[in-house]
């Protein structure tokens, strides 16, 4: 069986090298390891170093140097609603608390299917609304170094500290 070793971005994709897709949702696009099937039947093994946060159209680069698409496939989310700005601003606040995934879209939250959480959106006056779709959420910000889902640690170890007392 084939391995997919690393991951290119969606805008390095060369299409003639693409050889199959496959339909992940929000979970299954944040794996290392797991065997998968393609949409045209190709079988292979995700065996990344690390999970590398896949987004819809990235793709998987299998050993014989052909591609996988990653396609992001439906998924139960609700959509997250408010009277206004602030409202909307103090829903993601108590979201963010929890760190639960948001997708933050121009009037609205997306969240996946959590009934505790929606229960207390709508305690704290939001508006839910269940959808089917694409769940694409916010990535974290150690995510963003590198576009891959590298992850920068930060070691005390690393390096001096020089603590100032207060006058």
């Amino acid at each position: 069986m084939q391995r997919a070793i690393s991951v290119v971005r969606r805008a390095q994709v060369s299409e003639d090298r693409v050889v199959d897709t496959v339909v992940l949702d929000h979970e299954g696009r944040n794996r290392r390891r797991v065997r998968l099937t393609g949409a045209h039947g190709l079988d292979f093994l995700l065996d990344l170093e690390r999970p590398s946060g896949l987004e819809d159209g990235d793709a998987l680069v299998l050993e014989d140097g052909t591609l996988v698409r990653v396609a992001a496939g439906a998924q139960e989310l609700v959509e997250i609603r408010a009277e206004d700005a602030r409202a909307l601003a103090r829903l993601a606040w108590h979201i963010g608390n929890r760190h639960t995934p948001a997708e933050i879209g121009p009037d609205f939250l997306a969240i996946e299917r959590d009934h505790v959480l929606e229960v207390m959106v709508v305690g704290l006056g939001g508006t839910i609304f269940p959808v089917v779709r694409p769940f694409r959420p916010e990535r974290g910000a150690y995510d963003l170094g590198d576009g891959g889902g590298h992850r920068h640690h930060h070691d005390h170890e690393d390096h001096d500290h020089h603590h100032h007392p207060h006058h």
